[in-house]
C-alpha cells in the first residue's frame, strides 16, 4: 500500500543502491500449485484489466489499477493513457500527494500514530525467540530493535512486506500513482483523496494490542517480502493480472507461514476485510456521489477484482463497464 512505503521512507534512512533484482516466481511453481492458482483466479469477478471505463448517463469513470512501486515500463503506459486522461475533470487517489505531504509534516513532530506511547512494549508481549526473529527481519529493513519494540504491531506487519532492497532504493515509491499525480499536476486537474490517513490508521489500530501482537507473530514469516516477490508482482501487474497477484500472495503466504490452512485463512480474512473490503466500501460511498463528470479513479490494482472489488460494485450500481487499453 502506498501509505506504508511512504512511511518507510519518512521514518527510516535510505541509501542510493540498485533497484530490486529478482526473478518471477510463477514459472517455477509446481504444476499442482499452478493449477490451484488458476482455479482460484477463475472464480473471481473481474480478475484482469488495469484500465476500465464505467459509464452511467453523463458520468464517465476511468478506473486505473495502480502499482505503488517503481517500474520503468510504466513510462510507456503513461504515454498511452495521457491523451485520454488529460480530458478528465478530476483525479481521485487513495490519498493525494498534497494530503501525504501534510501528513508528513505532522509526523515529523508527532510519531504517536505508529508508536506505542504507554504500557508494555513488544519485547514484553512476545517470547524471546519470537522477538529475536522479528527484530532481525526488521533490522534488514532499517528498523533498529529499540525503535521496533515501541512500534504498533499493525505497522510492523506491513513493514515486513516491503523487501529490504526497496527500502534502499530512493526511486522505489515512484509508481503508477506518483506518475498519474504528476500528470494531473502538469495539466492543472483537481485531485481528491478517497480516504483520510487518520481514518485508515484508526482502522488498522482497532484491534487490541495483544491481538495485533498475536497476528504479527503468526504472520511474520508469511509477510516478509523479498526481491523475487516484488518482481513477480510487477510482472503480473504489467500483464494486468491483479487477481492473480492476490491469489499468488495467498498461496505463498500459506506455505511460508507454517500455519494450518484454517489458521492462516482466518488471519488472511482479517487482512482482506481491513485492507480491501472495508476500504472499498468506504470509497464507493464517495465514488457513487460523482455525477456528470469524467474522472480518473486511481487505486491499487488489488482493489479492482472480486465481489467486493470496485468493478463489481460499480456494475451492481448500474454502470456499464468496458475494458480499455492500458
Amino acid at each position: 500500500m502506498r501509505l506504508l512505503t511512504f512511511l518507510a521512507f519518512l521514518l527510516f534512512p535510505i541509501s542510493a543502491q540498485a533497484a530490486c533484482e529478482g526473478v518471477d516466481l510463477r514459472p517455477q511453481l509446481p504444476e499442482e500449485t499452478r493449477a490451484r492458482l488458476q482455479s482460484a483466479v477463475a472464480e473471481i469477478a473481474y480478475p484482469e484489466g488495469n484500465h476500465w471505463i464505467a459509464r452511467k448517463g453523463d458520468t464517465v469513470l476511468h478506473i486505473i489499477g495502480t502499482l505503488h512501486t517503481f517500474d520503468p515500463r510504466m513510462e510507456e503506459v503513461i504515454d498511452r493513457l495521457s491523451p485520454e486522461l488529460n480530458k478528465a475533470d478530476a483525479f481521485y487517489f487513495e490519498v493525494t500527494q498534497e494530503d501525504m505531504n501534510a501528513f508528513e509534516q505532522n509526523m515529523a513532530n508527532d510519531l504517536t500514530a505508529v508508536m506505542i506511547t504507554s504500557g508494555p512494549t513488544l519485547i514484553d508481549l512476545m517470547t524471546e525467540d519470537d522477538w529475536d526473529a522479528l527484530s532481525t527481519a526488521l533490522a534488514q529493513r532499517g528498523i533498529p530493535g529499540w525503535m521496533a519494540a515501541k512500534m504498533r504491531p499493525w505497522f510492523l506487519t506491513m513493514m515486513l512486506s516491503i523487501p529490504p532492497c526497496m527500502i534502499q532504493d530512493p526511486n522505489a515509491t515512484y509508481g503508477m500513482d506518483a506518475r498519474l499525480n504528476d500528470l494531473a499536476v502538469e495539466k492543472g486537474i483537481p485531485q481528491h483523496s478517497l480516504e483520510r490517513i487518520e481514518d485508515l490508521m484508526a482502522m488498522f489500530d482497532s484491534h487490541p494490542l495483544e491481538k495485533q501482537v498475536e497476528s504479527l507473530v503468526r504472520l511474520s514469516g508469511a509477510m516478509q517480502g523479498n526481491a523475487d516477490q516484488l518482481v513477480t508482482m510487477a510482472n503480473a501487474y504489467m500483464e494486468e493480472k491483479h487477481a492473480e497477484i492476490i491469489q499468488f500472495a495467498h498461496l505463498q503466504g500459506l506455505e511460508q507461514s507454517g500455519l494450518s490452512p484454517e489458521a492462516f485463512d482466518a488471519e488472511w480474512r482479517n487482512f482482506e476485510q481491513q485492507m480491501l473490503v472495508q476500504r472499498n466500501a468506504n470509497w464507493m460511498a464517495q465514488i457513487l456521489d460523482i455525477r456528470d463528470q469524467t474522472v480518473v479513479i486511481a487505486v491499487g490494482a488489488g482493489h479492482l477484482s472480486d465481489d467486493y472489488g470496485l468493478l463489481n460494485q460499480l456494475e451492481k450500481a448500474g454502470y456499464v463497464l468496458t475494458r480499455a487499453a492500458f
